[in-house]
């Protein structure tokens, strides 16, 4: 059993996955986030203050729910986020879909290549004959 104080409000948990936040505390995150997104729904040309002020929610759990993905803004919005690979202007996310499609090329890349140094290991480390002079 792991056992971990709420960041939120301090109290005691049974921790089991994900941000180390007690039921309460997420389900009421749950909940402004859920109010958040119909605000953003609604209110299409909301600013970032707007949002922040009219929900009553901190700029950076709003700024993390957009990089997570879970909010998504209309390409009309004054709200628009940079790539942080490129800098080319995002509604979501942490990077383009250009940049996401080249990360994900290199990680099979470098996914097959250990996957064929490790079948050339296992190869090479068989089993061995050893002869003994008498």
């Amino acid at each position: 059993m792991n056992i971990r104080n709420c960041k939120k409000c301090g109290k005691m948990f049974n921790y089991v996955a994900g941000p180390p936040i007690c039921p309460v505390c997420r389900d009421e995150a749950e909940k402004k986030f859920q109010e958040v997104k119909e605000f953003v729904r609604t209110n299409r040309t909301a600013t970032m203050n707007q949002i922040v002020e009219a929900c009553g929610v901190d700029q950076r759990q709003v700024e993390q729910w957009i990089r997570e993905e879970r909010l998504v803004f209309s390409t009309d919005s004054p709200l628009k986020l940079s790539c942080e690979s490129c800098g080319k202007t995002i509604v979501t996310g942490r990077y383009c879909e250009k940049c996401k499609k080249e990360q994900a090329n290199t990680f099979s890349a470098a996914g097959r290549q250990s996957e064929a140094s490790q079948a050339a290991d296992k190869r090479d480390s068989g089993p061995k004959m050893y002869t003994f002079k008498k």
